[in-house]
């Protein structure tokens, strides 16, 4: 996935769940690697790691 989308999909998670958004992108990024999909779940850890970034690292 392009970095343009995994930020447009890190804020829009980050939006729609404030703190727990980080917990959401590490349980899909698990469930694709249950799938077998691992593309997907790097691409949740991408998108795990620009949520951080959002929140900042005083929100730890």
């Amino acid at each position: 996935m392009e970095q343009s989308k995994i930020r447009e999909y890190a804020r829009s998670l980050y939006d729609a769940h404030g703190d727990k958004a980080e917990a959401e992108a590490a349980h899909r990024a698990v469930e694709c690697e249950k799938a077998g999909d691992a593309s997907g779940a790097e691409d949740w850890r991408a998108i795990r790691a620009a949520i951080r970034e959002i929140r900042g690292p005083h929100e730890s």
